[in-house]
């Protein structure tokens, strides 16, 4: 198994290389040489299995032998051993025919921990093969930096600097990050958007001299283990849903589109899926490209689902990959005209895309009342972003007779400040963070200026 870019300029990397690399030098991003097959017979054998099985099994063929068998079941079992649910990933039954994938029992309560929890192991386990250390640059909407820390903030090869929009995430989000003390995690509050701090990112992974020599790593999305790990809860909840004897569908509440593309690659790999419904706010590049091919950038709209509070969706650009049939250079072509003035997509991809994907996008007002709505017919209560994704599953699910699997991404308590606005007198906290609001707090406030923010990392890593 090898990795290649997306822009075709870069060097193919074995498993361990593209783990530590991130993103591919030529600015794409890593997606695997060939797709792994799992059979009919692969997925049924699936069934009944414990979620840390199903995993080693998904994403062995990533691996590709690079890790002996042993020490990767135990790695992956570890991982999911810091859930709080003894399924991982419970399947939540919203109607006949409509259920919620609860993806929110990791350390941090959101999706991120199921890929976040595995990658720090991994880095740690390669760094310590190599002895190596290791500095880990962030930028975060919300739920990325907490997760990323909370998976690396044991490991003995790491430093991590996570960058988040300064007074855009909401208050538990930001405590998460900023109340964990340990000497190798730094929290950079910085004074613009998500958008300012993931250029500040990509810029310093494409010239990592201020390091001096030191590795930089990458733990957003544009690192292809995240995918990799996000891939086995479509295949796990499809399987206990029925699959392979039957399709079921996906919506996914979506912004960087790394969660979305997981599932189309859990599809490439066998997975009998219908189609993929991709909700959206009101930032909704990745629905205006779907529905009326409009590849553009526009200004940041500040919602109530502020994790996906992002004008371009990095991880699009694997699925214009596929999309463009593996053309490098087009697609290297199409984000250079994206970058200068508004574009499209040729017809031919974006026909390919339209026979799989769907898309709706919810603005702020109707996400409230979908809140409101959904505890009044399932006592859920959701939070703002899988809200987006519940009334775009309502809207664009097809065919009513195939299961549809709605992504819970985060616990509503992450968000308690649209569960008020709906009108609901709050969610508590599980009992260990139940004290996260009193927690003492560490982070720098820098401007959104690359040079002082390589400074801060050059100067602050051990």
């Amino acid at each position: 198994m090898r990795y290649i870019s997306t822009r075709g300029q870069a060097p193919a990397l074995s498993f361990e290389e593209v783990v530590l690399t991130g993103m591919a030098s030529d600015g794409g991003l890593y997606v695997p040489e060939t797709v792994p097959q799992l059979s009919t017979d692969d997925l049924a054998a699936m069934a009944g299995l414990s979620y840390a099985e199903i995993a080693f099994r998904v994403m062995k063929p990533f691996v590709n032998g690079e890790i002996d068998d042993d020490t990767f079941r135990g790695l992956v079992t570890e991982a999911y051993a810091t859930f709080s649910h003894d399924a991982v990933v419970p399947l939540n039954q919203l109607d006949a025919n409509h259920f919620l994938l609860e993806l929110f029992h990791g350390p941090t309560l959101a999706f991120k921990d199921v890929a976040l929890q595995l990658l720090g192991r991994l880095l740690d386990h390669f760094l310590k093969k190599r002895g190596e250390r290791a500095v880990i640059m962030g930028a975060t909407s919300g739920d990325t930096g907490s997760a990323a820390i909370e998976g690396c903030r044991h490991c003995d090869n790491l430093d991590i600097f996570i960058l988040h929009p300064y007074q855009r995430v909401s208050e538990v989000q930001r405590r998460q990050m900023t109340s964990v003390l340990a000497d190798n995690v730094f929290n950079v509050a910085i004074e613009g958007n998500f958008d300012d701090a993931q250029a500040m990112v990509k810029a310093s992974f494409a010239d990592q001299s201020f390091l001096k020599g030191a590795r930089l790593v990458a733990v957003n999305s544009i690192n292809w283990a995240r995918i990799m790990a996000q891939i086995v809860y479509y295949v796990a909840s499809a399987v206990a849903l029925g699959a392979p004897h039957r399709k079921v569908s996906f919506c996914v509440p979506s912004a960087n589109f790394g969660n979305v593309f997981a599932g189309y690659m859990a599809y490439r790999m066998g997975l009998p899926v219908e189609r993929f419904v991709i909700a959206t706010n009101a930032n909704d590049i990745l629905h205006r490209t779907l529905a009326a091919n409009d590849f553009s950038k526009q200004e940041l709209k500040a919602t109530l689902a502020p994790s996906m509070d992002i004008v371009v969706s990095s991880n699009f650009e694997r699925l214009l990959f596929e999309a463009y049939d593996r053309d490098g250079a087009a697609v290297a072509a199409l984000l250079e005209r994206f970058q200068a003035e508004p574009t499209a997509l040729a017809d031919a991809p974006l026909a390919r895309l339209r026979e799989l994907f769907a898309s709706h996008s919810v603005d702020d007002a109707t996400l409230l009342q979908v809140i409101r709505e959904a505890h009044h017919r399932t006592q859920e209560i959701l939070d703002p972003h899988t809200a987006t994704g519940y009334r775009a599953a309502e809207r664009e699910r097809g065919d009513a007779s195939i299961p549809m699997i709605t992504l819970a991404t985060a616990h509503p308590a992450k968000f308690a400040e649209a569960v008020v606005k709906a009108g609901f007198p709050g969610v508590p906290l599980p009992p260990h963070m139940d004290d996260l609001l009193e927690r003492e707090e560490r982070y720098t406030v820098l401007p959104a200026e690359l040079s002082v923010v390589q400074q801060f990392v050059a100067e602050n890593r051990r």
